[in-house]
Parts: structure tokens; sequence; C-alpha cells
């Protein structure tokens, strides 16, 4: 299914084979996905925000279509390889929107390439694990992940679904969070564990310059506001945005809230003009 997506294009960075989706004209916006996802989370944003951006959104080397990148991989790699994938794309310094396991993706492409940035949409971010949540916490996922590695996608999601939707969320959301579980790739899961699951990325953020929106739900149970107003207080010039009632997955179960919040961020800090 995934080699056979007849709207998916390919290429190849540091010896991988990279999958990606694209839609619209204008200003390009990158869209990097959570744990266990791939570019079919973005569906909404692919065909809603196309109007005025050139919207791609990336499988993260070891999910999705992509190729799985070698076991020994660090967050310095991922941050190479992304900032190699805009460049073979010939994408200049786009709005980069990193959510949840996509923000930690977003920081390590800035810590190692900033010029290849042009503003960051971090949203249910953490400065990774080890930057935003307390040991024992960090700890207690570290275990969590390495023991779902070897459990059948439906455990894991039921062990998930509480932490990313709220109980009211339809049906066809379930349906598509389990499709992309049943796809997920143990070898890129665990080589995404080693690398980012223990990163401390807090020594990004005070260096960050250039526009950055922080977008959290006040229902999210994995990274609760407190974590983006920390990330606030550290990441100078940085705007703070809770949408209520929106769980860990808000540009998922409340597309709408933040499809308008980018755009209205892209706006403010002239990424579009008004039409």
């Amino acid at each position: 299914m995934e080699r056979g997506d007849e709207s998916l294009e390919r290429v190849d960075v540091a010896g991988l084979s990279l999958a990606y989706r694209r839609a619209g004209n204008g200003p390009p916006l990158v869209l990097l996905h959570g744990a266990y996802e791939d570019r079919r989370f973005w569906g909404r944003q692919l065909s809603e925000l196309s109007d005025e951006f050139t919207v791609v959104a990336l499988d993260a080397p070891g999910f999705g279509g992509s190729d799985d990148p070698p076991l020994t991989w660090t967050a310095a790699d991922y941050g190479h390889c992304l900032a190699g994938f805009l460049d073979v794309l010939g994408v200049h310094r786009p709005v980069v929107v990193g959510l949840s396991f996509g923000s930690v993706l977003a920081l390590a492409l800035y810590e190692q390439h900033p010029d290849a940035v042009g503003s960051l949409v971090l949203a249910s971010a953490y400065a990774g694990w080890a930057g935003s949540l307390p040991p024992e916490e960090v700890q207690r996922r570290l275990d969590l992940g390495k023991r779902e590695l070897d459990q059948p996608p439906e455990q894991i999601l039921a062990t998930w679904l509480p932490t990313l939707l709220t109980p009211t969320a339809s049906q066809d959301l379930v349906d598509l969070l389990a499709t992309m579980m049943r796809d997920f790739h143990p070898a890129g899961m665990r080589t995404a564990l080693r690398a980012l699951g223990p990163a401390d990325l807090r020594h990004v953020l005070g260096t960050i310059n250039v526009p950055t929106l922080l977008l959290y739900g006040d229902a999210d149970r994995r990274s609760p506001v407190k974590v983006g107003e920390d990330l606030h207080a550290r990441i100078p010039g940085s705007t703070l945005v809770v949408i209520p009632g929106a769980p860990h997955l808000a540009s998922l179960e409340q597309p709408e809230a933040f499809n308008q919040a980018v755009r209205a961020f892209a706006h403010d800090f002239g990424q579009l003009t008004d039409r």
C-alpha cells in the first residue's frame, strides 16, 4: 500500500529513500509527524493549508514509506537528514511544523542547521522527554517504548489512545491512528526511541532566533500546557497559543483551530501576505 500510493513522492537523502506528499503552491510549510504516525496524519493540513502554502508532509526516517535509518543514528543524524531533505527538494527556510516526536525532530534540525529554518511551529512539543519531563516519567516512557516494540499494534493503540485523543473523538480518527500503528516499523521506532527518547534539547531553546509558535491543547495528557509554558519562557520572542479542549493530537481532533493558528502565525510573521 505504501509503495503503491500514487500521491507519494520520493527522494534519496543520506542513503535513505524518504517518502513524502506535497500539495499546493506558496511559501513552504513542512510537517513532521509524531511517533507511530506518518504523513497520513496531516490529511486536513495538506488539504486545507495548501490554498496558501506549498505543504510537504514527510514520512520521517523509519516511518511510513521511508527507509529505516541505522540503529547507530543520533539526534544530530536526524537533524542532518532533515536538512538534506529540504536541500534536495529545494525548500528554502520553510515554516517547520513538528508535533510531539516531530517537535524533537524540528529542534534537532534547528540545532544542526539553523539557517535551514524560516520559522518554527512546535505543537504538543517537548525539548526532548528529558528536557521537559521528570526523570522518573522519562524512564517510564523509555521502558514502555521498548516493551511496545514486541507488542501487536492493537495492544499499543489501547495503551496510547487515551493519551492522544479525547473520549469524544470520532471513530474515523481512531481508525486512522489504528491504520498508521499497524504499519509502524519496529526497527525505525527502535532507532528513534534510542536516539530521541532520552534527548534533552533545552540548550537549543535559548539559541532560537526565528519566529516560533508553541501550540498546546489544554486537555493534553502527554505534553501538558505547563511544558509549553516552560518552552515559552526559554525561547526568545516565542508565542504560546492554547487550544481549549484539544488533546495531544490537536491537529487531528481540532484541525480548524490548529490550522487557523498556523495560518495566523504565518501572516503575522510575513510568510504570507493578506489577500
